[in-house]
């Protein structure tokens, strides 16, 4: 008897985000198992980032599909997902987004599978976003399951009428056996590449560089800091030039004079040495799911300060695991980050303690399970999906399961 193929589908820009990374991840965990999985993502032909996409899907082994889009009124697209999963026999339609999502519900009647979504957050705010968000809420409607990946997305997919047996509850997870420190911070090869002064610390930071991921915020607090007699240093990895994207930071950083002390690294393929390069990760979002990169930065020992956005207060406890502070207000930032750059005991806890909860809770291992047992009962309609559980039951049922 073949495998069950399970075809994810998501729009992907540029060098693609922690989702697409998690995506390709997946299918190298389903080996062994009834499913087959392979991607298909939507690219801008002229992109010239999908290329690192392709790399990253060739290491990690996952079959991958480059679908060009040229825009939402492509006719091409609907042809092209249409031959795929015929030729595939597609039993399951994983979409990751509003075009994804859409694109299922119009095959479905054209091929017969079953439609399940994991909802990211509605995070990037453009002049059509309210338009493609309010369409990605509409199709949630129809799908057979839907995964979220914070209990708040939870809640607002439920007040959107999805019923609790077509709701799961899945955190986003890492690898924690990829994501390992090996080195202390300061014998890290990235720091002699970058030339950093002995005694200075790195605070990092890792994301496409737009407007909703406060990066201006993060750079005017590390210019508090130094102003204050810190020896510090900010990498910020990650691509994007629109609002808030790379012009907008260089200008930010010339006008504050920081020139050596603030540095945009662009695309950097193998973030596991970046990680272990930092003193500090700090995530700056206005707007987040639960990303990635908290979770890489903490599975790689490295202590982190974040805004208190989305799902974060659900990984990280205020001053064991991590610091929180509120979003969009850049003294309270600069403070928050002080307290653990000014204290390498704290630093050295947080790190801990940070890992203890990756490998507790959040390994990648764990969410294939529960992405496979969702898999499970879309193939066999009869078995009930237990409703999504939040808080502190989520925690109690993570940490016994």
């Amino acid at each position: 008897m073949g495998r069950e193929v399970v075809l994810h589908a998501r729009v992907v820009t540029d060098t693609g985000g922690g989702p697409d990374k998690t995506i390709l991840l997946s299918a190298p965990f389903f080996a062994g198992t009834p499913y087959w999985m392979a991607a298909a993502y939507l690219y801008p032909p002229a992109d010239p980032g999908f290329d690192s996409v392709r790399r990253r899907a060739a290491d990690i082994g996952c079959p991958l599909i480059g679908v060009p889009d040229r825009g939402p009124l492509d006719p091409s697209v609907f042809r092209t997902m249409l031959n795929l999963v015929r030729g595939y026999k597609v039993r399951i339609w994983h979409a990751h987004d509003y075009k994804s999502n859409m694109l299922g519900l119009t095959l479905r009647p054209f091929w017969n599978m079953r439609l399940v979504t994991t909802v990211h957050g509605w995070v990037k705010r453009t002049a059509r976003t309210p338009l493609y968000y309010a369409i990605d809420r509409w199709c949630l409607q129809y799908y057979h399951h839907v995964i979220c990946v914070s209990d708040d997305l939870i809640e607002q997919v439920r007040g959107l009428g999805v019923s609790n047996n077509r709701l799961s509850l899945i955190h986003n997870a890492i690898d924690e056996q990829q994501f390992h420190r090996h080195l202390p911070a300061r014998q890290a090869p990235m720091r002699r590449q970058h030339e950093v002064p002995e005694g200075r610390l790195v605070i990092g930071a890792v994301g496409r560089l737009s407007g909703e991921k406060g990066f201006g915020q993060l750079i005017r607090a590390t210019h508090q800091l130094i102003n204050k007699g810190l020896d510090v240093e900010l990498w910020i990895a990650g691509e994007g030039n629109g609002p808030g994207g790379r012009d907008d930071l260089q200008k930010l950083i010339d006008y504050l004079g920081l020139a050596g002390r603030v540095k945009l690294l662009g695309f950097v393929q193998d973030t596991i040495e970046l990680y272990e390069a930092m003193d500090l990760f700090v995530l700056s979002s206005l707007r987040e799911g639960l990303p990635n990169v908290v979770l890489e930065a903490m599975a790689m020992g490295v202590a982190v300060v974040s805004t208190r956005v989305a799902g974060i207060p659900e990984l990280i406890e205020d001053g064991k695991n991590g610091i929180l502070c509120p979003q969009g207000d850049v003294n309270e930032l600069a403070a928050t980050m002080r307290r653990p750059l000014a204290d390498e005991t704290l630093r050295s806890q947080l790190a801990t303690a940070g890992r203890r909860i990756i490998e507790s809770q959040y390994g990648f291992a764990r969410r294939m399970s529960k992405v496979r047992g969702v898999y499970d009962r879309v193939l066999d309609i009869s078995q009930e999906i237990p409703p999504p559980q939040n808080g502190a039951a989520a925690a109690t049922e993570n940490a016994s399961s």
